[in-house]
């Protein structure tokens, strides 16, 4: 008798159960995130006494998927981070932690695969420097890998140190992915115009990092299906989100990537398994207030 068929049945029970201990600590680890029914935030990089009390809150980011270098230090980059919404809007902040600034300690240098990484068009790079990026699926159907530029499926950036609505030196929203795609760029610049997108970016008054604040309308920037919005007032809702960190320090920092980043931290929270593809969960709580 051939005793290979046993070994290779029980080689892949094995790994059945390796794999699904893994994808429970990585669940565990990272649970899906959830957004209660909360006060109007002020947006202006200022994380208030009691502003976010009523936020879900988060952290990172030694345990997200490296892009590139991985954390090993939460004093050369980590964040504390809140999740609500009202009425109208979603909000995210994020409380960063990063020794080095880019353009504020250091110079406002370019890598070479693209000197024009700082200009405001399609052929710029809106996530060159310290920022956070948003990845959100609303949609009814599985999510593509990565976002469309549509209300249903959308990328978007918030950088310390350039925006849309101040130029380059002034933090704030920029379009982010599919740049190549005329309609994206347009949508996304129609929502920075009508205000469905706005975040405020400071540097902390110690110089230890920066905080953001960001707001996202439900309407029309979580479209469920066609010209169909999703609303607190409907109850509760479950759309697919992921989270991007992203840090410059020095060049000879990122000399390993073409960009020159020192990091970029994808989370997809609730997601198995955890790596930058994957989508994770965010689950809208309606009307219901956090306990």
């Amino acid at each position: 008798m051939n005793p290979r068929p046993r070994i290779t049945r029980l080689c892949a029970a094995l790994y059945i159960l390796v794999s699904s201990t893994q994808a429970l600590e990585a669940q565990q680890n990272n649970p899906p995130l959830t957004s209660y029914y909360g006060t109007t935030p002020v947006l202006d990089g200022i994380i208030s006494a009691g502003e976010w009390d009523d936020a879900t809150q988060f952290v990172g980011v030694k345990d997200w998927w490296p892009a590139f270098r991985p954390v090993t230090d939460d004093r050369d980059l980590s964040l504390k981070g809140y999740v609500k919404h009202d009425s109208n809007y979603l909000y995210f902040a994020a409380n960063v932690t990063d020794d080095l600034l880019y353009g504020i300690a250091t110079p406002r240098y370019l890598p070479p695969s693209n000197p024009k990484a700082h200009e405001l068009t399609r052929e710029g790079y809106p996530w060159l420097g310290d920022e956070m990026e948003i990845l959100l699926f609303a949609g009814p159907s599985p999510p593509r890998l990565e976002a469309d530029g549509t209300g249903a499926s959308w990328q978007m950036v918030c950088n310390l140190t350039k925006s849309r609505t101040g130029g380059v030196g002034v933090g704030g929203i920029l379009e982010g992915e599919p740049r190549s795609n005329a309609s994206a760029w347009e949508t996304y610049q129609k929502w920075i115009e009508d205000g469905a997108q706005r975040c405020a970016a400071k540097v902390k008054p110690d110089g230890s990092g920066y905080i953001l604040e960001w707001a996202i309308r439900f309407n029309p920037c979580l479209e469920s299906e066609p010209a169909v919005f999703y609303s607190p007032a409907k109850g509760p809702a479950v759309v697919r989100i992921k989270l991007v960190l992203g840090d410059m320090d020095r060049p000879e920092d990122g000399a390993t990537n073409r960009y020159l980043f020192h990091h970029e931290q994808w989370f997809a929270p609730g997601a198995v398994p955890a790596e930058r593809r994957a989508w994770g969960y965010l689950h809208l709580m309606g009307m219901e207030r956090k306990p």
